[in-house]
């Protein structure tokens, strides 16, 4: 029983010294781990993992310890993981070809998964629909539609830890990782089957003297338009096709009318690109379905009349492709000059706009407009006759600072109209004094 107790005693003695060996052990095979290149894929996509990334998902441990019923692997049976005089004294050669070396992976899956979620957010992305490019109203190169990608992280997560816990982790290896793919109705291979052949209508505005911020705007918000395809039958939507407006998205703040007054946000002159689209609907003689005009006239969207402010989610501009085929846009802007393009199948149809004509002109800039969409198709037989009224407030009922101020009451208000505008530009001040100090 004494020689048993001393005998233990003495392997214990032995594993909490042999600490010293095992953190050399562990360095070394730290070394081994940095000489190993990883490499993500997902889809076309591809990234190397860093030695300090790597190193964070994975360490490996190793201890010495007796095992009287296996024989041990060391082919040198003299080794000593410790003090060679302290072997001697406590290890009889016996014993020593019963040490058995073990090896440990830990693997840390939260680090793991913390980089799988970032990698998520760099590759996903939606499904992207054929473009074609248009020269000289032709059609002459175009691209395939791209489906969308979405990474599964869980099954990222295994397919990195079944790599890292191979005990011959080769010195390059290179990870696919599993991810879903996002594909859209409909392959645009042929082109001759979307019937896309001829310019049906065009819609031209003028952004001149717009600030650079808004301009900025309008060729962001113009970009997301351009190449885009309308099915036959299909309702458009520019909200829709716009998404977000927001910094994140490439926007920068600028002057839009909201809440009875015109102040900066996110998107300022996004509405220059839906009343551009909105007249190129007009002149291609499709059916509009939902517009409405800005809250007063903008010297931006001249001729009054033929605007269409939008806003997420409302108000939308949207419209009914109702030719037998595919309407492609493409919009293009030359110096201050912004046009849309709508490409398709000229089926005879022809495309009156009678106006638009401004009536009722007030003192303090409030005024009423209309035009009408006349569409015949080819055998003369009526298709649309739509009218489109705006109607118009004062401009100097949505003020901004450093705008322009009334110093007189117009002839058309009334005294207590007179009164609130007043009180409005007095607590406008007030606000702006407030956010100086």
């Amino acid at each position: 029983m004494q020689k048993y107790s001393y005998t233990a005693f003495l392997i214990l003695l032995l594993l909490v010294t042999s600490q010293v060996a095992q953190a050399s052990d562990v360095q070394s095979a730290t070394e081994t781990m940095n000489a190993t290149s990883l490499t993500i894929a997902v889809d076309q996509y591809s990234e190397p993992i860093s030695q300090d990334l790597l190193n964070s998902w994975v360490s490996h441990s190793t201890s010495f310890s007796l095992s009287p019923n296996l024989k041990s692997e060391i082919e040198n049976s003299t080794i000593c993981p410790v003090d060679e005089f302290f072997c001697a004294l406590t290890l009889t050669r016996i014993q020593r070809s019963h040490l058995l070396l073990s090896s440990e992976s830990n693997i840390n899956t939260q680090a793991i998964k913390t980089y799988l979620e970032d990698l998520a957010r760099k590759v996903n992305h939606d499904s992207i629909d054929a473009k074609f490019k248009v020269e000289d109203g032709k059609v002459v190169t175009f691209s395939e539609p791209q489906p969308g990608v979405a990474l599964d992280i869980e099954k990222s997560l295994v397919a990195i830890t079944d790599i890292l816990n191979k005990k011959d982790l080769a010195t390059a290896e290179k990870i696919s990782l599993p991810f879903e793919s996002i594909k859209k109705e409909g392959s645009y291979g042929d082109i001759n089957n979307l019937g896309v052949s001829a310019l049906i209508g065009e819609g031209t505005s003028n952004f001149k003297g717009s600030p650079k911020n808004r301009v900025f705007n309008i060729k962001v918000a113009t970009a997301r338009f351009n190449g885009l395809l309308i099915k036959p039958g299909e309702e458009f939507s520019f909200v829709k096709n716009l998404g977000e407006v927001d910094a994140e998205h490439g926007y920068l703040p600028e002057l839009v009318i909201k809440n009875n007054v015109t102040e900066p946000e996110f998107g300022g002159g996004v509405c220059q690109v839906s009343s551009t689209a909105f007249r190129a609907a007009i002149y291609s003689g499709l059916k509009i379905t939902a517009r409405r005009n800005h809250a007063y006239p903008v010297s931006y969207y001249n001729p009054q009349g033929m605007d269409s402010t939008i806003y997420i989610p409302n108000p939308d501009l949207r419209f009914l492709n109702n030719t037998p085929n595919h309407i492609l846009i493409q919009a293009k802007i030359e110096g201050t000059v912004l046009t849309f393009s709508f490409y398709g199948t000229d089926d005879g149809r022809k495309t009156t706009v009678d106006g638009p004509y401004t009536t009722d002109r007030q003192p303090d800039g409030s005024l009423k407009a209309h035009f009408t969409q006349t569409v015949l198709d080819k055998n003369g037989t009526e298709l649309i006759n739509d009218v489109f009224n705006s109607s118009y407030g004062s401009p100097y009922r949505y003020p901004h600072p450093g705008g322009p101020t009334l110093s007189a009451k117009p002839a058309n208000w009334s005294e207590n109209e007179w009164k609130d505008y007043k009180k409005m530009l007095r607590d406008m001040a007030k606000a702006a004094a407030n956010t100086k100090r």
